[in-house]
């Protein structure tokens, strides 16, 4: 799973995982904190979380455009000291409330430029490291690996992704009950890890630079790629940039829909879901029982593969220590635990990591078969997958109360919780959604760095990102769907987009296999 991978994909990874661990630290808790800090409605607050990953997705376009000029490497470290400086900036607490009750318009106007350096920054990184990943792929020797080194490299960000929740609540409750600071001030200390996460990831990339320097570009070295550049056709090119603009457009009903895990499912976790737990339900809420999960899953993968005594015994090891934990957990469980909205955010992540292996060991052995579905193929099958995901959820909301509010502390409305459903029904309707997302979205990035022509790689690749920032402006739907409609309404309506996204998909699949080959 493992071998044959280029040196460079583990160090851009790495980088990443920093900057992801960050991203979904302040990700985790941000939805709550416009409420609870500005007193915003749900619907206001939906429409600046969306619009800040609008932001986050949109920013790639611009650059890529300016990585095609300047070069990959530049813009990425750029993009790192500018995102520092927004989540610098986000971390001071300002408030957010007047003594008069109305919103704070300083420490809102604060925010707004914060989140935009943030996203201009994202925009500046996320791209472009991306890029160069795919052009590691671009020698002989690494190309058939394409796919795989995507999902390796997806995987890595969701390490990050898989600490957030829990670092984003426990930075919290510290700065609260060991620092004293208010409920609404405590968040900008979980904003503030983003700042010490991107320092990793800097030193990360610089240190092990040396593994895909070749691929970070620079004026000459773009000049000089954009020479040899093999010459397509108009018709070709054309062609090709159709096909993409097409998977564009189905693509954002799934970023749609796949980011109600910030909004809209966080709302559900927070309102309507059980907020404690005991016995083994509990130990799904503990992220270091999923990390002594993962463990056995890699270890129990590199054991098949292992060719020495010695390393099956280790994988042995590994497995046996990872048991024995998980077991001396539950046998001195008491009571019960708290169970925070935010929490729920670890399990996409946690997925994604203990099922990448799955995934590309099934397709590894479809693969060989002749029977691997392309990568359009997979996108439109994970369209059917969430709306299959949203579908448990709308046939378990019948019945369900709707969403209310209630006069907070200070004086104005918050959100009331008005059920105790069982938290199983969000972690498995999680673990359906990573399975769209695991045929989506590293399929999808592959797919475009494959079919892009190469003059217009970093162009076409911030355009995937556009297409995700459309969709994540849309994620504010569920936001103001809810309230006004029963919850199984809401989940339906993004049961109806998904499918006929997929429905689309399925009636270009030929075009989009044409260019893929």
């Amino acid at each position: 799973m493992f071998e044959g991978q280029p040196k460079g994909l583990w160090a851009l990874a790495l980088a990443n995982t920093g900057e992801r661990f960050g991203y979904y630290t302040m990700i985790a808790v941000f939805a709550l904190f416009l409420r609870a800090n500005f007193g915003l409605s749900a619907g206001v607050a939906g429409t600046i979380y969306s619009s800040f990953l609008m932001f986050v997705y949109f920013f790639p376009l611009i650059g890529g455009m300016l990585a095609d000029k300047f070069g990959f490497g530049k813009m990425v470290t750029t993009g790192i000291i500018v995102m520092f400086l927004g989540y610098l900036l986000l971390s001071i607490p300002l408030g957010g409330v007047t003594a008069t009750g109305q919103t704070d318009m300083m420490a809102m106007g604060v925010m707004i430029v914060a989140l935009l350096a943030i996203g201009f920054g994202t925009g500046l990184f996320k791209g472009n490291l991306q890029v160069m990943v795919g052009n590691l792929y671009d020698d002989p020797a690494y190309s058939a690996k394409r796919d795989d080194g995507f999902s390796l490299f997806y995987m890595a960000i969701n390490i990050g992704a898989l600490f957030a929740p829990t670092a984003a609540i426990g930075i919290k409750e510290w700065a609260e009950n060991s620092l004293g600071f208010s409920g609404n001030d405590a968040y900008h200390f979980s904003f503030a890890v983003a700042c010490v996460s991107l320092i990793v990831s800097i030193l990360i990339y610089y240190i092990f630079r040396f593994t895909f320097r070749h691929v970070e570009g620079g004026k000459r070295a773009v000049a000089a790629a954009q020479q040899n550049v093999p010459e397509l056709s108009l018709k070709e090119t054309k062609e090709r940039m159709i096909a993409l603009v097409l998977v564009y457009a189905v693509i954002v009903f799934f970023w749609m829909a796949f980011h109600q895990n910030g909004l809209s499912l966080t709302y559900f976790a927070n309102e309507f879901t059980a907020q404690s737990s005991s016995g083994l339900e509990s130990m799904w809420f503990d992220v270091f029982n999923l990390v002594m999960i993962i463990l056995i899953i890699y270890a129990g993968f590199s054991l098949r593969d292992a060719k020495t005594g010695k390393a099956k015994a280790i994988c042995w090891g590994i497995i046996a220590f990872a048991i024995i934990v998980l077991v001396g957990k539950y046998l001195t469980l008491e009571g019960e635990v708290a169970v925070s909205a935010p929490i729920f955010q670890h399990f996409n992540p946690f997925y994604v990591v203990a099922l990448t292996p799955f995934s590309m060991a099934l397709f590894a052995y479809l693969g060989r078969k002749g029977k691997a579905p392309s990568a359009p193929r997979k996108i439109a099958w994970g369209m059917i997958i969430a709306a299959f995901a949203f579908l448990v959820l709308a046939a378990f909301s019948v019945g369900l109360p709707q969403p209310q509010t209630e006069i907070g502390p200070d004086g104005y409305q918050v959100a009331k919780h008005v059920a105790d459903q069982t938290p199983y029904l969000l972690i498995g309707t999680y673990l359906i959604l990573t399975f769209a997302e695991l045929l989506l979205s590293p399929m999808g990035i592959s797919f475009v760095t494959k079919v892009a022509p190469p003059k217009y790689k970093g162009m076409m690749m911030g355009a995937w990102f556009v297409a995700t920032a459309i969709g994540n402006q849309l994620v504010m739907v569920g936001g103001l769907l809810w309230g006004p409609l029963p919850l199984w309404v809401v989940w339906s309506v993004f049961v109806i987009l998904c499918l006929l996204a997929a429905l689309f998909m399925f009636s270009i699949m030929k075009r989009l296999e044409k260019v893929a080959k």
